[in-house]
């Protein structure tokens, strides 16, 4: 009777003990899942936030071992003030997808970010979706490659179709002259009020850094045939190029053709201007609110009379990475190879109507109907393998407000040629980089 009993005690402790264990291993299970957990920011515009949420409720679906949790980028003055501040806090995300290029050179220096072309399978992977030739656009200064291209926004010129055919004007308007002899026909005044009734273009006159971005820089890309500021560490816009850029804006102010002024309200959209330099989240734009009727053209950014060549603009790119304070790069690699997978990009088109870093974007089946049904956005397909981003040099955007400010003074308010201008930039930006080097 004892060992009966004995026996009975010893196996409810035996069944205590398993039922101790299982919770163990189920709570150790649990905590195992919960470390592999990956942290992923995403840019806080409405479009992209509807994106990530998807994209990441998908993932979450099929890989419950990795499950990753989506959070916008914290607010600040830019996203890179809050990445840098998050790499020199060790608070980094372990993947974002608003890597602005011209950040690259900082976050590198800082130690912030996983050198991609470390894993196996990166360059097959990356070489079947992008271009040699774009991809080494955002190769480090190192040679390595920190950055995954993602996607673009081609910078074209739109024009309004009806103040073109009032004034007898036909696009494309593909050379410096013929974009001046329209402005010439278009900037009239056809109603004999006495007053002009259209201008060609408007640009923001502030010499605000990031407003070269949408006038001297694509078409400094496009004049140059496809460079950028720099190349390597070396600066590379003191040139023909550059001058003829300064000139053709500074011809286009001192004819009347833009205006020397701030306006409040879409002048575009308003039927004022005939011609407006944007990317291609214009084209939802226009959808969502132009007048009925409103009819509207892209064509390329145009170039001097004496460019022979591919027609290259800024893509305005912003890419993904992987940072350092990760402890899980293999699996933080598959979520980015997610991000960038053919379902991925068909729905940054049809939710977002941006542009995904792929080639043979128009051939592939999966974007056949989004093509179809937004056949503007075609345009920007074609235009996007021949875009160029920004160096990942650091202090970009004090070099781009030096330019600024002799864009400012040559162009606009003609104190200097753009000879002077170009030449006086030039010695702005070695200055700026020998003090911080400093």
């Amino acid at each position: 009777m004892v060992k009966k009993i004995v026996g009975i005690i010893v196996g409810i402790l035996v069944i205590l003990m398993a039922m101790g264990c299982g919770r163990r291993d189920s709570a150790q299970q649990q905590r195992s899942i919960e470390k592999k957990e990956l942290t992923y920011w995403c840019a806080t515009n409405p479009q992209e936030v509807k994106l990530a949420r998807e994209l990441v409720d998908e993932w979450n679906r099929i890989h419950k071992d990795v499950p990753v949790k989506l959070q916008t980028l914290p607010a600040s003055q830019s996203s890179e003030e809050a990445l840098l501040a998050a790499i020199a806090g060790n608070t980094t995300p372990d993947i974002c997808s608003n890597m602005w290029p011209g950040a690259m050179d900082e976050f590198i220096s800082a130690g912030g970010l996983v050198r991609l072309d470390t894993f196996p399978d990166f360059w097959p992977y990356i070489l079947e979706r992008v271009s040699e030739d774009q991809l080494k656009t955002f190769q480090a200064r190192d040679g390595g490659h920190y950055q995954i291209p993602w996607k673009t926004n081609p910078i074209m010129v739109f024009y309004n179709k009806r103040i073109f055919k009032k004034a007898g004007v036909k696009a494309p308007l593909e050379t410096y002259s013929q974009f001046l002899d329209a402005a010439e026909k278009i900037v009239r005044d056809f109603d004999g009020d006495g007053q002009a009734d259209y201008w060609m273009l408007y640009r923001d006159i502030k010499p605000i850094w990031w407003q070269r971005l949408f006038d001297y820089y694509p078409f400094y890309i496009c004049a140059s045939g496809g460079k950028t500021l720099f190349k390597g560490d070396k600066i590379d816009f003191d040139n023909d190029a550059s001058v003829k850029v300064f000139q053709f804006f500074r011809t286009m102010y001192q004819k009347g053709y833009m205006p020397v002024a701030q306006f409040q309200g879409d002048q575009f959209l308003a039927g004022r201007l005939a011609a407006q330099i944007s990317g291609p989240w214009l084209v939802a734009y226009i959808q969502k609110f132009a007048p009925e009727g409103f009819e509207y053209g892209i064509m390329p950014i145009p170039r001097p009379d004496d460019y022979k060549g591919p027609i290259y603009t800024y893509g305005d790119p912003k890419n993904i990475s992987i940072f350092k304070t990760t402890k899980y790069p293999r699996q933080a690699w598959k979520f980015a190879q997610w991000l960038i997978s053919r379902h991925a990009d068909l729905r940054l088109l049809e939710i977002c109507d941006q542009i995904p870093i792929r080639k043979n974007l128009l051939n592939d089946s999966t974007f056949a109907a989004y093509f179809k049904k937004k056949p503007q956005m075609t345009v920007f397909a074609r235009q996007a393998p021949f875009t160029r981003g920004v160096d990942g040099v650091a202090d970009l955007k004090e070099i781009f407000n030096a330019i600024s400010q002799e864009y400012e003074a040559s162009v606009i308010y003609g104190r200097r040629t753009a000879r002077e201008a170009v030449k006086r930039a030039v010695k702005r930006v070695k200055v700026i980089r020998e003090w911080n080097r400093q």
